[in-house]
């Protein structure tokens, strides 16, 4: 027992697992449960820290996104893409977790419980970021710039197009996970890949990601404080910073502001008394989908017996379940991650690709 909590205090902690990735993992999950079961502010202002329970909203989301960029970079080579067969093995091991991501998001959503399931936007972004895993740095980081500026203005026009106006339109939104739509959120998991090929682990480029998200969240946060362009409602959708918007200023504003959280973090992690601090928030992120789909499942069962329905969020958050759920949870994935090693939704995702996929000698 004392050789494999020392084996998994050194995988956790040691130098081949990133820990300011998992700490800020670790908050992603916790803050979109607290989006929705907490009553939070209805707007997010620097100055009044009665209204910063805002901040969970929206944002919590982009973090999730954009750490899966990071993700994607750091299994398809780091700081240097990986070739030939190497690679190859990687895309087709992230396809085939999407396709898995996908399963679960739909049989996460048939549970009834009353949340837009982020898992099938997850899966569809993993697919889209596939093409992308083969540039360097600032060619990832360029496109993200340039979907990130672009994207918003597109979108009204896409939430118009006829197929939303279809009976089975409610359907579609779930399946697709629509509430995050791809075609602007692939500019947060970008921005996570160029991260990770810039090299995330190095404390210039920490300083630097700190830096920019700073000022990325001060221009999109400050410009929203301005009137839109115009009365139109066009225009709104794309100037706003509003969470889940999709707008142009909600893209820069909060994009910029989970750069920053993910660099503090990362920065936070090497002051060591502040990573063992810190051990149940990245126990929980080193194990997202595990702590994700739990939270869901946990939730399904209680509304079903308690209420007598999955589907009733008011009741469900008037049992004021956000805090006994959230301490059983970091509770619960750090006892996992000290007495038993990888979460297990991640060891079977990982089992199942590596089976499916196998890896093979270097093509040259």
């Amino acid at each position: 027992m004392a050789g494999r909590l020392q084996t998994n205090w050194r995988r956790l902690g040691g130098p081949d697992r990133i820990a300011g990735v998992d700490l800020a993992r670790g908050l992603a999950i916790i803050g979109m449960f607290a989006a929705h079961l907490l009553l939070t502010a209805e707007g997010f202002v620097w100055s009044d820290p009665d209204t910063w329970t805002a901040l969970v909203d929206g944002r919590s989301s982009i973090l999730f996104a954009t750490l899966a960029g990071v993700s994607i970079g750091l299994v398809t080579g780091g700081r240097v893409p990986a070739t030939g067969r190497r690679m190859s093995t990687a895309r087709w091991r992230l396809a085939l977790r999407a396709a898995m991501l996908l399963v679960l998001g739909i049989l996460l959503i048939l549970t009834g419980v009353p949340v837009y399931v982020i898992l099938p936007a997850y899966a569809i972004l993993f697919l889209l970021a596939l093409p992308f895993t083969g540039m360097s740095a600032r060619t990832v980081l360029s496109a993200a710039a340039g979907l990130a500026l672009i994207m918003p203005f597109v979108q009204p026009a896409l939430n118009e197009l006829p197929i939303w106006q279809t009976p089975f339109s409610v359907e579609l939104d779930a399946f697709i996970g629509w509430h995050y739509p791809f075609t602007v959120w692939i500019a947060f998991v970008l921005a996570g890949l160029g991260i990770a090929r810039a090299g995330i682990a190095r404390v210039t480029v920490q300083v630097r990601m700190l830096v920019a998200g700073v000022a990325l969240a001060a221009i999109g946060y400050g410009l929203a404080e301005l009137p839109a362009p115009s009365a139109d409602p066009y225009w709104w959708s794309v100037w706003t910073a509003d969470p889940h918007t999709s707008g142009v200023l909600e893209v820069v504003g909060s994009g910029g502001l989970v750069i920053a959280v993910l660099a503090a973090c990362l920065l936070l992690c090497r002051v060591p008394v502040l990573k063992a601090i810190t051990l149940p928030l990245r126990a929980t992120g080193a194990m997202p989908l595990t702590a994700y789909t739990v939270q869901l499942v946990v939730w399904a069962i209680v509304a079903g017996v308690v209420l007598g329905d999955t589907a009733d969020l008011f009741g469900f958050r008037a049992l004021e379940p956000f805090w006994p759920l959230t301490i059983a949870m970091l509770i619960g994935c750090s006892a996992w991650a000290l007495l038993v090693g990888r979460g297990p939704l991640e060891w079977l995702l990982d089992r199942a690709a590596k089976r499916v996929v196998a890896s093979g000698p270097e093509r040259r």
